[in-house]
């Protein structure tokens, strides 16, 4: 197993985006299918030792994705993924709203509008993901949250299903 991948996280806020280049060591299909399905993102979602729960999911243009951060002492944070165009193992694109269990957003946060690309590089999947903010304020208010830290966690996470499925 690759234990080199590529992470690349860098914050623009001029333009109010963060870019990340993360490589994974698996093919596209597999890489896919972690993002998309929810029984797969569900297990790597969130960063530990915070679990995902997805309540409704219906990956396709117009869909949703209705889900929980689950806290170790059972706390819950929701949120909701609306899917605005999907190109099978190419591309997605949703925006991610702070929300309550219903799905009724909650403003103080605001959107990420998510653009998310997938490559194969040899025998690796390469994902770059574009996250735009609508305000500098709200994009600070989300890395000083940890975003970073907890986006990161989130990947090992991911990597450690490709290492299982790899035995």
């Amino acid at each position: 197993m690759k234990s080199d991948l590529l992470m690349n996280f860098s914050v623009n806020k001029e333009n109010k985006i963060v870019n990340i280049n993360r490589e994974f060591s698996a093919p596209v299909a597999n890489v896919w299918a972690a993002w998309t399905e929810p029984e797969i993102l569900d297990q790597w979602w969130a960063p530990a030792p915070f679990k995902s729960k997805t309540k409704k999911m219906e990956f396709k243009e117009g869909g949703q994705r209705l889900y929980a951060m689950i806290s170790p002492e059972g706390g819950e944070n929701w949120a909701v993924f609306d899917y605005t165009s999907i190109s099978p193992k190419t591309n997605f694109k949703h925006s991610s709203t702070f929300c309550d269990a219903e799905g009724n957003p909650n403003s103080a946060f605001g959107s990420s509008y998510w653009d998310i690309t997938f490559s194969e590089k040899g025998t690796s999947t390469i994902v770059a993901i574009v996250i735009k903010r609508d305000s500098l304020e709200e994009l600070e208010k989300i890395i000083e949250m940890g975003f970073k830290e907890g986006f990161t966690s989130a990947m090992k996470g991911l990597d450690k299903i490709f290492e299982e499925n790899a035995k």
